[in-house]
């Protein structure tokens, strides 16, 4: 099986994307898969890259995989063409090269990678691809549509306000102008406040206010980055995530509180079923909760990303077994309700104070190296990460086939 790992991307998180991809295709099982590289430049242009570089990643541990931009080399996307021809690359004397593959690795985080732009590129082409759909991806990448939605599905969710970039505008920065367009947050939330914009990762954008001029320094910046901003209480909180993975195919009703408690194994159940060979690709699974515990004020792009002391990953997390699968449990609902497949890592704050819990936001292209979050935290119940990486594999060729099979014409 060929499968083309796609990677880089025109992304703030671009570099982020490059580190994920050279982990992914270290532990692609050779026996099983060949790989091929497709490079996005952070311009948005696709090239195919060198084979010589899969070996060189694989065996040197600290080189990273690059995107070579070499214009004999572009890759080319042809609509309906299938894995056998919907995509090409220059060949010599002006010809054309057909790629052929299987399968789409997807390993792009953010804008143009999570947010159902390329999903629906190759919806149009015809190949299968890893992780969520093109709706499902488009509505998780927007922070405040994906709580609307959780919200009429009666799960729990942190209170907030929307800004869009064009109220702001309007009051062109006047300094009472725009504190009575926040007052409804000054009021109800208090400070600290926390801004983010609803449709970047990797806390790109995202600051915390402690007066009303830090915040109006923070909607500068998070306005840099997308034309929609949320304003949420700045809690005191503890910040645990949960890999789920499935396609979904037993979906049930959601709706209220009393419907939060009844999806998830338990873990000694999850375990079990993870040691068969292939578990089954559409049911839905949420792993070993993890905690990031971060040295920063939160858990900014620094501390993610630049400094190697920025957080502690904390896996398995220290729960209380009820609050272990409350957050499993809420987790598949989240999952669920944005129609979501392949994987996903899910977010909370569990209040320090209080001990209430919130989602906080939903990534369908976690962070994925061998020591991210969503990896290890699939590793604490028995699934490793080239068990994983099969598993992924098998949802994204499922999820297309069970597309393949519908009608789309009368004739």
């Amino acid at each position: 099986m060929n499968i083309a790992v796609i990677y880089g991307g025109r992304s703030g998180e671009h570099e982020v994307s490059i580190v994920s991809a050279t982990s992914i295709v270290r532990h692609l099982d050779r026996t099983k898969y060949q790989t091929t590289l497709i490079g996005i430049s952070k311009e948005g242009r696709w090239f195919y890259q060198d084979p010589s570089q899969i070996d060189k990643v694989r065996e040197e541990e600290d080189t990273l995989l690059e995107i070579v931009q070499d214009a004999q080399r572009e890759v080319m996307v042809i609509p309906g063409g299938g894995c056998a021809g919907g995509l090409r690359v220059a060949g010599a004397g002006g010809t054309f090269v057909h790629i052929k593959i299987d399968l789409a690795f997807i390993v792009l985080h953010g804008t143009y990678g999570e947010d159902g732009t390329i999903q629906g590129l190759f919806d149009m082409v015809g190949i299968p691809y890893t992780g969520c759909g093109c709706l499902s991806s488009a509505i998780t990448m927007d922070k405040e549509v994906t709580k609307a939605i959780w919200k009429n599905a009666g799960l729990p969710v942190l209170p907030h306000i929307c800004l869009h970039s064009g109220d702001v505008e309007k009051t062109g920065w006047n300094a009472a102008k725009l504190q009575a367009l926040v007052s409804s947050a000054e009021r109800d939330f208090g400070y600290p406040l926390f801004v983010k914009p609803c449709s970047a990762g990797s806390s790109v954008g995202a600051a915390k206010a402690a007066s009303f001029q830090q915040l109006v320094e923070a909607l500068k910046e998070a306005f840099k980055w997308d034309y929609k901003v949320l304003i949420e209480p700045g809690l005191n909180p503890r910040e645990i995530e949960c890999s789920v993975t499935g396609n979904g195919a037993d979906f049930s009703p959601i709706v209220g509180e009393e419907h939060l408690h009844e999806e998830s194994l338990s873990v000694d159940e999850l375990r079990a079923e993870l040691q068969q060979s292939e578990p089954d690709v559409n049911k839905v699974r949420a792993y070993i909760p993890g905690e990031i515990a971060p040295t920063h004020q939160f858990y900014d792009y620094d501390a993610k990303y630049t400094d190697p002391n920025g957080a502690r990953l904390i896996i398995p997390a220290e729960l209380t077994d009820q609050q272990r699968e409350e957050i499993r449990s809420i987790a598949i609902k989240a999952y669920k309700s944005l129609d979501c497949t392949g994987l996903s890592r899910v977010d909370f704050f569990l209040e320090k104070d209080t001990g209430r819990l919130y989602l906080n936001e939903i990534n369908t292209m976690p962070g994925f190296t061998s020591i991210s979050m969503f990896p290890k935290m699939c590793q604490a119940a028995g699934l490793d990460y080239s068990q994983l990486l099969d598993l992924i594999v098998r949802q994204g060729l499922d999820r297309f086939q069970q597309r393949s099979a519908l009608q789309t014409s009368r004739s």
